[in-house]
């Protein structure tokens, strides 16, 4: 029996395949999504257990949940997109008597649907070669985790060089370049075909914009200034609410003031930063204001958008509001609360601290920032019980 763990975006059309081959490949297939059966019953007795899911902290949730219903001398054949460390995290996780293929795939929903995909499968492949057939052609690239490290080689070039020709398409914009023409001329280098998928952006979601900026996430290393620049640009997208869309959607997303020759601003030091999924302010401030590579980000307190006050009589809400918009502000420009170098917290009582801290702590989870909390009489709306401002590093 195979069971097939996941049924979002590619996940469906993957599943049907495998249902349609159940008589070819010799394995009756059941699939699980969230919200149906508990996860430790789909797998249990199931020879193949495949998860296709969104991101690492998803894998791990629901292979824990599994553990109980894995038998011994399964196989966990691994096709999200999570990298090579969190292979290895799941290597510890499962039983020595349950083994490990990492497979993701290079394609999106069409070719998913007709069979089409590249397989990049890492590990001893020989029990579910033939099940991975079914996706398309499979490429055996060596031990555990090679296929997971090849996925994120491939997509960390891919990705930026898709988001390098919509920046290329608002340079020809602002100097009166015809796009279908560049288009054109693009057609005829070797990024022809990126530079088509660009020529409408697309209406169906075949590899949306959040899993992109995911996928960039999880290659960044060291050094890697291109991707680093591709996956905030994508950032700033999913703040301006195309997160769920394709990534050519990515051509439509309003550059910020960073990128010198659409804002018209080339060479200010001081950048506004004031994204749209955040309140916004009352015309006398920003929210943020990047300078080089740091970042300062105004108080946030626990107001809606309609400028009324969030949590009345509760730190806790209010501080997990506090938290939300600081987030959103940060990822706007690339960054998390990693980054955090400072951290300054005002509390109208300090004899709520551990409510706030037990916030705090669910978000600043590494090594803690400088930090100064400090008790005031009152702040700038009655009823607000804290505010936070923070100086963040970026990459």
């Amino acid at each position: 029996m195979i069971a097939f763990l996941g049924q979002g975006r590619m996940g469906v059309p993957m599943a049907r395949r495998l249902v349609e081959a159940e008589h070819t490949i010799g394995h009756k297939v059941t699939t699980w999504r969230r919200g149906g059966v508990p996860v430790a019953e789909a797998v249990d007795g199931a020879d193949l257990v495949i998860t296709m899911l969104s991101d690492p902290a998803a894998v791990r949730e629901v292979l824990t949940a599994a553990l109980p219903g894995l038998r011994p001398g399964a196989t966990v054949v691994e096709m999200s997109t999570i990298g090579p460390e969190a292979v290895r995290e799941l290597r510890a996780l499962l039983p020595t008597s349950v083994g490990l293929v990492d497979a993701p795939v290079l394609g999106s929903v069409g070719p998913a649907a007709e069979g089409t995909l590249t397989v990049l499968a890492g590990g001893d492949v020989s029990g579910c070669r033939d099940v991975l057939s079914v996706f398309g052609t499979v490429r055996e690239l060596g031990p555990l985790g090679a296929g997971a490290a090849m996925k994120l080689a491939v997509m960390s070039a891919l990705v930026p060089a898709q988001v390098l020709l919509t920046e290329t398409f608002a340079y020809g914009q602002k100097h009166g370049v015809d796009r279908d023409a560049l288009i054109d001329v693009l057609s005829g280098t070797p990024l022809g075909g990126l530079a088509e998928r660009l020529r409408e952006p697309s209406a169906e979601t075949r590899y949306s914009l959040s899993l992109a900026a995911k996928d960039l996430g999880l290659a960044a290393w060291d050094g890697a200034s291109l991707a680093t620049a591709a996956r905030k640009r994508l950032q700033q997208a999913e703040a301006a609410g195309l997160g769920g869309r394709d990534l050519t959607a990515v051509l439509t997303a309003p550059l910020t003031a960073t990128a010198g020759h659409v804002s018209g601003a080339p060479g200010r030091r001081t950048v506004p930063v004031n994204p749209a999924t955040v309140p916004a302010t009352n015309g006398f401030y920003s929210h943020a204001v990047r300078v080089g590579d740091m970042l300062y980000v105004s108080g946030q307190a626990a107001f809606d958008e309609q400028g009324n006050l969030v949590g009345e009589g509760s730190m806790t809400e209010q501080a997990e509001h506090v938290f939300q918009c600081l987030s959103r502000v940060l990822a706007d420009q690339g960054a998390t609360f990693e980054d955090i170098a400072f951290i300054r917290t005002y509390l109208t009582d300090m004899d709520l601290r551990f409510e706030y801290g037990q916030v705090r702590r669910k978000y600043l989870t590494g090594t803690p920032p400088a930090s100064t909390t400090v008790e005031v009489s009152k702040l700038f709306m009655p009823g607000l019980l804290l505010e936070v401002d923070v100086i963040a590093a970026l990459r």
